[in-house]
């Protein structure tokens, strides 16, 4: 990705274009190569088992913290995203092309209520990144099966032990409900890795 051609592709300056460049190299979805330009960071089955191996160590130490900090505000504002992402997943799987970047984003939302009263802002930074590197290869996933995966059960089965304040539960359904992504994710045949990381 060379800055001058992609300041023509998307009508922006150089200097915005550099600060969006060092904000993806910032999260590890991009690295630069000296003088050759930038270039998407590549995939692979080890770095996913280190995003997903990571992301269950912080994701379910936030939503203990959360379930024990969380007040009537942040309970209201898990409801209202579970119920976003309900419609989102019901959408998802009548349409699963067109509803892919909706469901990302309220799945995104979802997992972040989920672990939003952590008191720790450091793993709630680290999540965002780690849920960021996650979702190249969720939509990677996605467009390899003829029908996506419906994981609406899961979140709900999530939720539910979360309103509950059921930590161990719910710490439980959460590192599940990771590890599944994560086993599909090994299932995939290597051509999938490989085009992906070739595009």
């Amino acid at each position: 990705m060379r800055v001058e051609h992609l300041k023509g592709q998307y009508n922006v300056g150089a200097g915005t274009l550099r600060e969006a460049l060092a904000l993806l190299v910032a999260d590890s979805l991009v690295a630069m190569r000296g003088q050759r330009g930038a270039y998407v960071t590549p995939i692979s089955l080890q770095d996913i088992e280190d995003i997903s191996n990571t992301r269950t160590l912080l994701e379910t130490e936030a939503l203990r913290q959360s379930l024990r900090l969380g007040d009537d505000d942040w309970e209201a504002h898990l409801i209202g995203c579970f119920h976003r992402l309900t419609r989102a997943e019901a959408r998802l799987m009548a349409n699963p092309e067109a509803g892919v970047d909706e469901w990302e984003e309220r799945n995104r939302q979802f997992h972040h209520a989920l672990t939003a009263a952590s008191q720790s802002a450091w793993i709630r930074h680290f999540l965002m990144i780690l849920f960021s590197q996650s979702e190249r290869y969720r939509r990677l996933n996605i467009g390899a099966k003829e029908v996506p995966r419906n994981v609406h059960d899961e979140h709900r089965a999530i939720f539910e032990a979360a309103i509950a304040r059921d930590e161990e539960r719910a710490a439980r359904l959460l590192a599940e409900h990771i590890n599944t992504t994560l086993e599909e994710i090994r299932r995939l045949p290597a051509r999938f890795f490989e085009e992906a990381s070739q595009a």
